[in-house]
């Protein structure tokens, strides 16, 4: 893959070991993405690493990405909104990856883990748009699949930084970790076995009803919610309370898209998609921009 960049070949043209690093032409379709990603993207890093240059990583994960990203895109329709909800919602995820990393080197360095944390799950939705897009526009289905291989690696994050929010201010045990992390594993598991058949659609709901409510409880009355009401400073408060009405309003969508689309088979696949994807970038997105929110607040008071 070649990376498109007058920067890299004006720079760079003549280091052999640069050269070994770029090695194979863009593909047509996104189905090369996390190949190029391990191919390109982590053999630069430590050739950067060993010239002892400082790249920012957004900008090598964009070279590495978007050429592909910008091939795949040729075969979208202009009447397909869902699959043009998808590639846009690719490009904001993108750039919020960016934003995330380049805002890493302004706050304090108890904050780092966190906003490093919202860029990896904005960077792994990405990705993951990237493939839906391919297989709604190839075959018109909802690719569920994906969707919930994107949910694992990125849900659980966005509870983790729950936790990561209250240790930056000291206010966090080992417990409310593990509690967020299970009721998240419960829910997001039990809605995949239930959407793909392998147990009852209405078992599925109840039990990954179960471990929403059982996250709920946890930042509104348990530990984690005693921790930030009574030690959280107020832009940590502020924070925290819209990240968890995030989990409570903005989750609701899907349960109700389960209930809507699974159950009573009463929404289409265009139409549930469009909707999981609004709800996947605000979610997503917004929870980033809390943690960044916070952590710039914490750090300019504590910098005076």
């Amino acid at each position: 893959m070649i990376i498109q960049s007058n920067f890299f070949v004006t720079n760079f043209e003549k280091r052999d070991s640069f050269k070994r690093v770029v090695l194979a032409k863009p593909t047509a379709t996104s189905e090369t993405i996390m190949e190029n990603l391990v191919k390109n993207f982590i053999p630069l890093l430590k050739w950067n690493r060993q010239h002892n240059l400082h790249f920012k990583i957004p900008l090598v994960a964009s070279a590495t990405v978007f050429p592909n990203a910008a091939n795949a895109a040729a075969n979208l329709q202009p009447n397909d909104f869902v699959g043009i909800s998808f590639w846009l919602i690719s490009m904001a995820l993108m750039a919020s990856t960016v934003f995330f990393l380049w805002e890493t080197q302004g706050v304090t360095a108890k904050w780092k883990t966190s906003l490093t944390v919202s860029a990896l799950v904005t960077l792994i939705a990405a990705v993951h748009y990237f493939y839906m897009r391919d297989v709604w526009v190839a075959t018109g289905e909802t690719p569920t699949v994906y969707r919930y291989i994107d949910w694992l690696l990125t849900v659980p994050l966005l509870m983790i930084e729950f936790y990561l929010i209250l240790r930056a201010i000291g206010a966090a045990s080992a417990g409310i970790f593990w509690r967020l992390l299970v009721g998240t594993l419960i829910m997001l598991i039990a809605g995949f076995l239930g959407e793909v058949g392998y147990i009852s659609v209405t078992v599925g709901f109840v039990i990954g009803m179960l471990g929403w409510f059982y996250i709920l409880y946890e930042i509104f009355l348990g530990e984690a919610g005693k921790a930030a009401k009574h030690q959280a400073s107020d832009s940590v408060k502020f924070a925290y309370n819209l990240m968890r009405w995030i989990v409570t309003v903005g989750w609701a969508i899907y349960p109700l898209g389960y209930v809507l689309g699974y159950m009573m088979g009463a929404v289409d696949d265009a139409s549930l998609n469009l909707v999981y994807n609004l709800a996947d970038v605000v979610n997503k997105i917004a929870f980033g921009l809390l943690i960044w929110y916070a952590a710039t607040s914490e750090s300019q008071d504590a910098k005076g």
